[in-house]
């Protein structure tokens, strides 16, 4: 039975052991499930006798679909139970995985793409469900272990996904997902717990809903605007690694896509790490160190277009501090959004989600773009140049403010009454 706050929200009841992990799986699994199209993309076009372009549209319609996903069904969180949510979005990518196996030519397997991209967001749902089941001092703490999961599912779909590819072909990836799928599917539908609804407003109001909290909420707006930003110069350089390791510069195979996603696999012990920090420091320090090493990180990746084993060892240490720093702010944001509204959190992470993935697609369009036009160094320097306008906004027009050694991210946070005699505790760990 769901625990009543005494402010009208509800949330799960308290955490059973093992629960976490489970939900760290769901979430690789699902986020996996939009990025192992970067690694299968090549064979995409050699088993369909496409142009590398056009074979790169999969990724950006996979991410597009996510995207309308994340603005469509992840307000359902505050609505619905989330077990039965959760079963029936993982169910429904299975399918629209096995339909892309099947595709013939690139129109229906855009088609399957994107809708499997539309279901496949258990993640931003599980994200505020297990917020709810902590206490607010240990957010941060447990943002990190699933957005752990989740970097394991990218690292892992892009491994396994650019292998099975190159020995098996491109459909075999896709069945292999949806076999995965439907299987997180299930253990979901058994270990989740009863709970209900946070809120009962009919479907067209939690959409309205989104829109209004990204007009009156400005530190929602702050963390969209960062993560967009960030999100799209890391898939602008993912896109371009597909292009540029089968290319002429290293003419390597799908596989080696994924083994250089699996050297990153660091990031994974890193996020962690950061949602502690934020939990200590707050949310725009660390997004200050996450945009300097974007920035950093385009340095290290160009001369990776120049091939060799020096070429590789660029691409290695370059694409791992990009991820470490996308990652880590992803933490940040997300502590930041959790902390603003506890009853609607389902449609806060709406609305951001949303924009980082709308950012995320327009890097993988511009990513392609501006590898065709000006090479690696034209998909470094547009990396460069998207964190660059993220961080000149943070210290132009969004520093943290005084007399809170939390910063803005905190101090936004709603009171919520813990339920004891006249104790009030905010969104957040209290400042130190």
């Amino acid at each position: 039975m769901a625990h009543e706050r005494s402010n009208g929200a509800t949330e799960a009841p308290p955490v059973r052991r093992g629960l976490i992990p489970l939900l760290a799986l769901a979430c690789g699994v699902a986020v996996g499930n939009v990025y192992f199209p970067q690694a299968v993309s090549p064979s995409v076009a050699a088993g369909l006798r496409l142009s590398p372009a056009s074979a790169a549209l999969v990724v950006t319609a996979v991410q597009t679909g996510y995207a309308a996903g994340i603005f469509l069904l992840v307000p359902l969180g505050d609505r619905l139970p989330h077990r039965r949510l959760l079963a029936a979005l993982l169910t429904g990518t299975g399918l629209a995985l096995l339909a892309a196996a099947a595709a013939p030519g690139l129109g229906p397997l855009l088609a399957a793409s994107a809708a499997a991209g539309t279901a496949t967001v258990a993640a931003p749902i599980i994200g505020p469900m297990a917020a709810g089941l902590v206490a607010e001092d240990r957010r941060g703490a447990v943002s990190g272990v699933l957005l752990s999961g989740s970097i394991g599912g990218m690292l892992l779909s892009r491994t396994f996904g650019g292998t099975l590819a190159e020995r098996l072909g491109w459909r075999a990836p896709y069945l292999a997902a949806a076999v995965l799928t439907l299987t997180v599917a299930g253990l979901l539908a058994r270990a989740l717990p009863a709970t209900s609804p946070a809120s009962g407003q009919r479907y067209p109001a939690l959409l309205a809903g989104t829109l209004r909290l990204l007009r009156t909420e400005p530190e929602l707006r702050r963390s969209c605007s960062y993560q967009a930003t960030v999100f799209a110069g890391f898939s602008a350089v993912w896109t371009g690694v597909a292009l540029l390791l089968t290319g002429p510069a290293y003419r390597l195979g799908p596989s080696a896509v994924g083994l250089l996603a699996l050297v990153n696999a660091g990031t994974m012990l890193c996020t962690p790490l950061a949602g502690r920090q934020v939990d200590r420091r707050g949310p725009g320090p660390v997004n200050l160190v996450c945009f300097l090493a974007v920035v950093a990180a385009s340095l290290v990746l160009m001369p990776g277009g120049r091939g060799g084993s020096l070429g590789l060892a660029a691409l290695a240490l370059g694409s791992l501090l990009l991820d470490v720093a996308m990652q880590s702010g992803m933490v940040a944001n997300q502590v930041r959004v959790y902390g603003l509204r506890p009853d609607a959190r389902s449609r806060l992470t709406t609305a951001y989600m949303t924009c980082a993935y709308l950012g995320g697609a327009a890097g993988s369009w511009l990513g392609a773009r501006a590898y065709a036009l000006s090479g690696w160094t034209g998909v470094c320097a547009l990396t460069a140049a998207l964190a660059a306008l993220g961080l000149t906004r943070h210290l132009l027009g969004w520093r943290e403010g005084p007399g809170s050694p939390r910063g803005a991210g905190a101090r936004s946070c709603r009171p919520v009454t813990t339920g004891g005699a006249g104790r009030r505790r905010t969104g957040g760990p209290p400042g130190r």
